[in-house]
């Protein structure tokens, strides 16, 4: 019975973590970044379709609605934009609409747990 409330608290504290992992904060440096990121041009190049949203209640569990904070302590995950796709982690595509948001690739998803 034990085991079960303790997996129970897990499984809360794990999905509250994925409710609340989109708030970004654009780093300056890859040494401060917890992912690198690189801008496609196409959405069929991209792992993960990015819609920016104008507030922080906006944000979804992991399905690319992004916040961007204005403070590092703010932000759940750092990303430092690359200039090459070959040193980027994840590859991304801002999306015009909200509903386009999302995961081509989900193998990447890990990334912003």
């Amino acid at each position: 019975m034990e085991t079960k409330k303790i997996l129970a608290c897990l499984s809360f504290i794990f999905a509250m973590h994925s409710f609340f992992a989109q708030k970004i904060f654009s780093v300056d440096y890859a040494n401060q970044a917890n992912i690198k990121v690189f801008v496609v041009e196409y959405e069929n190049q991209a792992d993960l379709l990015v819609y920016k949203v104008s507030y922080e209640n906006q944000v979804g569990k992991n399905e690319g609605l992004w916040f961007f904070t204005k403070y590092a302590n703010q932000a759940d995950k750092k990303v430092f934009f690359v200039e090459y796709a070959n040193q980027a982690d994840l590859k991304i595509c801002f999306v015009k609409y909200q509903n386009r948001a999302g995961w081509r690739s989900k193998e990447k998803m890990y990334l912003l747990y």
